[in-house]
């Protein structure tokens, strides 16, 4: 099974039932001048930046107004996250969001009303993953994993987890274990059971994990609106990018149910 779309329309309507994800490549440019839509604290904070860095940054900075501007319906320079970490829109308002890069793709998941978490990691991305889960993982996990063996399989318990501590507000330091992930991707947290459920897809070479929460019209097995977008230009302007041809292959989707 595999999906595709390309999807050059507004989805206010849609990204209200349920969550979106756009992605897009960074080109490596930096501009001789930071742009003039950051805001102070993104301006302050990109200046401290050198390289990859500042490309990777200043990459997911025009990818959160693409996204936004694409789940509310308004044109990209009107489009800016809260000040300080990119969580929530400024405008338009009541959109939440999630950010996540990794060695050249940058991915922006957004949702009305609900908190969600987003993380991509290269599919081939596996080193020395028996020690992070013998360090940091719990037994039953442990039990399971070093009896499959299998990097793919940690790669994708790492990202749920990942995408977990985003949508829940948290860091990784002492929180790893509030997600537990047991044989066949049985998934059991720390919240209430309070509709939270977990996709993972494959596309452009990566394992991208979505952990958000069940609302009214986005049905269990319903899948996230997923959209590559053409790279940004040269100079970062902030005219409405074009989507791309998305092909993705799903992985698994999971309900998270709360710890008894």
């Amino acid at each position: 099974m595999t999906g595709s779309s390309n999807d050059s329309s507004p989805d206010f309507a849609g990204t209200r039932q349920k969550p979106t994800i756009k992605l897009c490549h960074q080109t490596g440019h930096l501009p001789d001048v930071a742009p003039d839509w950051l805001t102070a604290h993104e301006r302050e904070k990109f200046s401290a930046l050198r390289g990859t860095r500042a490309a990777e940054f200043l990459t997911s900075r025009w990818l959160i107004r693409q996204a936004l501007s694409k789940a509310g319906s308004i044109t990209p320079d009107l489009c800016c996250p809260v000040e300080g970490r990119p969580t929530t829109s400024a405008c338009p308002a009541g959109w939440h969001l999630s950010l996540s890069h990794s060695h050249g793709l940058s991915a922006c998941a957004t949702e009305y009303g609900s908190a969600l978490g987003i993380d991509i990691e290269p599919s081939r991305r596996h080193p020395q993953w028996k020690k992070v889960v013998k360090r940091w993982f719990s037994p039953v996990e442990q039990e399971w994993l070093f009896k499959e063996d299998d990097p793919h399989t940690f790669l994708r318990v790492w990202t749920l987890k990942e995408a977990w501590l985003k949508a829940t507000g948290r860091g990784i330091a002492k929180n790893l274990q509030t997600l537990e992930v047991r044989r066949n991707f049985e998934l059991y947290g720390d919240q209430p059971d309070d509709h939270w459920q977990a996709c993972a897809f494959y596309t452009e070479g990566f394992l991208c994990t979505l952990v958000y929460k069940q609302t009214a019209g986005n049905q269990h097995g319903a899948w996230p609106v997923i959209t590559l977008l053409e790279p940004p230009p040269d100079d970062y302007s902030l005219s409405a990018a074009e989507p791309l041809d998305t092909h993705w292959e799903p992985v698994f989707q999971r309900r998270i149910r709360a710890k008894r």
